[in-house]
């Protein structure tokens, strides 16, 4: 027998820059004139995006490339799937669009996910931007490469790892959204105050009233905070063999219920009743206190998030979801839980605790 050995041992460096300010697409453009990524350029986003900063974005591009193209489909998570994504392979071969390209992914959390799994395969890879314009985007999925399509099975069960050349982060764009696109960001920033940042916490506690009335210093605070724990969690567990776990707090019984609910349950909405389902377990596992659960479910409440399933749903498709989900491991659910507001439990050095399909049951 011949053994042969192909050394691929790879030191990439994927660093990139989060820019956060106020009336950012000058400066973005600006900056890619001066310093480009590709000849021409792909704006992938939805249909409610289109219309506020699209045409905007394109007109500014068609100034400085060779080629540029702009491209849409109907907003929402149900889009986020593989027909979709073809689609928009397929109109960019049609278009002409190679290797020299670049993709602007332009909107919120379904957009980035959706646009960066396209950068990702297309022609094996192209370079690509992040433009987050809804609050859950510009805190948590526009930053660390996860990109993803959801299929019947579960959420994001396909997708890879590929980091961005940069994200750009216009508060400004904040301003437009409705209080409900504000809830649904506001359900990770919390997250965040729980796994990561006591004083976050604090602040989202005394001061939602302020987030809803769209204070612009606030809003910074809030994003630039989310951010830089996200960099810092990404940095440290890239691929999510530990660290990063703890950024699943929520999401994996969020997601099952978000799946079952057919997407008719938003995404924040979802992860926001997975908290205080996980966060139970985790007080029922004698690893949390009930009062600090108390005053998490209080802090949702006052956002006018919710803590409980809002219809009947049977614990064992749950369960059987919750199993294949991609933070399962041997067909063992995995939780990353708290252990006090601002610090997740880590047992063995591992930020992830293997739990009993019967305490599921208990806790439903």
């Amino acid at each position: 027998m011949s053994t042969l050995r192909v050394n691929l041992k790879n030191n990439a460096d994927n660093s990139y820059d989060i820019k956060i300010g106020q009336d950012m697409f000058g400066d973005f453009i600006s900056g890619l004139k001066d310093d480009p990524i590709a000849h021409s350029y792909v704006i992938v986003t939805d249909s409610n995006v289109r219309e506020l900063y699209g045409e905007k974005l394109k007109s500014l591009l068609d100034e400085i490339a060779d080629k540029t193209l702009l491209l849409d489909f109907p907003a929402g998570e149900m889009q986020k799937n593989r027909e979709v994504k073809s689609e928009i392979e397929d109109r960019m071969l049609e278009a002409g669009f190679g290797r020299d390209s670049a993709l602007i992914a332009l909107g919120g959390g379904v957009v980035g996910d959706l646009a960066g799994y396209v950068a990702a395969t297309y022609t094996r890879g192209i370079p690509y931007i992040q433009v987050p314009t809804t609050l859950v985007a510009c805190v948590d999925s526009s930053i660390g490469g996860k990109t993803a399509i959801d299929t019947p099975h579960g959420k994001n069960l396909i997708g890879a790892f590929y980091q961005p050349q940069s994200v750009i982060i216009d508060i400004n764009t904040l301003t437009t959204l409705g209080p409900e696109e504000i809830r649904e960001g506001l359900a990770e920033v919390i997250k965040y105050g729980i796994i990561a940042d006591y004083e976050l916490f604090e602040l989202i506690e005394k001061k939602t009233g302020d987030i809803f009335n769209y204070d612009i210093n606030l809003l910074s605070l809030i994003v630039e905070r989310c951010c830089r724990i996200k960099g810092d969690v990404v940095e440290n567990d890239e691929k999510e063999s530990n660290l990063r776990k703890i950024l699943n707090f929520g999401h994996t019984i969020g997601h099952a219920i978000e799946n079952h609910s057919n997407y008719t349950l938003t995404h924040g909405n979802s992860i926001s009743i997975g908290m205080v389902l996980e966060g139970l377990i985790a007080v029922n596992l004698g690893i949390w206190t009930e009062d600090d659960l108390e005053r998490v479910k209080s802090v949702f409440i006052n956002a006018g998030l919710p803590v409980e399933i809002p219809f009947d749903i049977d614990p064992e498709k749950l369960i059987s979801s919750m199993k294949i989900d991609k933070k399962s491991r041997a067909g063992v659910i995995e939780m990353s839980l708290p252990e006090a507001i601002g610090k997740i439990y880590r047992i063995d050095g591992k930020y992830a605790v293997k739990i009993d399909d019967e305490i599921i049951r208990e806790v439903f």
